[in-house]
């Protein structure tokens, strides 16, 4: 399955929108793009058809919710994460946090009925492919403390200041990015997940 891409320039950097027929499958951060990443890849333009369609709806939303707009992410129909299914769980449990509100690893693990798979929830929060519209940000450590980001602390920072949450500025300041090889190969994802 072909996948596009597009950039957006926000508020916490170039961000990198991935698409396919099935809709936004990601959205990376500066630190965590690999420019061998898009080279299989073909760029989104205006000729694009449907996929044209995902990045238009996808800048519009990240244009309303970097100036303020408080946007329930769980209404959005066009993402398309790839994941094993227990990760789709809990994507879907960080889709239902609310905007301004968050959560902890172990109240995900509970919400799963799995209350001793914190560090399973915290693999499957820092393996989330939709940074920002999949919000991981909203999930913070014991005692509101940060805790490490694929976007870098700082970016996460930003992203609850905005949101008017208030937390422990504690935390690594950049982790390591997430393995995406899942996007560099041209292949139907979805026969794979079958």
């Amino acid at each position: 399955m072909q996948t596009y891409y597009q950039f957006y320039s926000s508020a916490v950097g170039n961000l990198l929108l991935i698409a396919q027929k099935q809709g936004l499958i990601g959205i990376e951060f500066e630190q965590e793009q690999r420019p061998y990443s898009i080279e299989n890849w073909l760029e989104a333009t205006e000729t694009s058809g449907e996929i044209r369609h995902i990045f238009c709806k996808t800048s519009n939303i990240l244009g309303r919710y970097f100036a303020g707009e408080p946007i329930e992410f769980s209404q959005l129909d066009f993402l398309a994460p790839i994941g094993t299914p227990f990760q789709q769980s809990v994507w879907q449990l960080l889709l239902a946090i609310p905007y301004g509100k968050t959560t902890s690893y172990g109240e995900l693990a509970k919400q799963l009925g799995k209350p001793n798979a914190m560090r399973a929830v915290g693999g499957a929060v820092g393996r989330n492919p939709i940074s920002i519209l999949i919000p991981c940000h909203r999930v913070l450590g014991k005692n509101q403390a940060l805790t490490g980001f694929g976007g870098g602390l700082p970016t996460k920072r930003y992203l609850l200041q905005l949101e008017g949450i208030v937390y422990q500025d504690k935390g690594i300041e950049f982790v390591k990015a997430k393995n995406k090889n899942w996007v560099n190969k041209n292949v139907d994802i979805n026969s794979k997940l079958s």
